[in-house]
């Protein structure tokens, strides 16, 4: 199973992937469906890893 900062990690670079090769977000520079979903998925992750790391101290 992989640590909170690497679901992090993929779920950012998933994103920046996918902002940097879809034709609708690079065209329209307004991210489309996908991109929404991807960038709620990275804020999740990164929310979690925010509280994951708060309960460490």
């Amino acid at each position: 199973m992989s640590s909170q900062g690497d679901a992090l990690q993929r779920a950012h670079t998933d994103y920046e992937q996918h902002m940097r090769t879809c034709r609708q977000c690079y065209a329209d520079s307004v991210p489309c469906p996908v991109a929404k979903h991807l960038l709620r998925l990275y804020n999740n992750a990164r929310r979690s890893s925010a509280r994951a790391g708060a309960g460490d101290r």
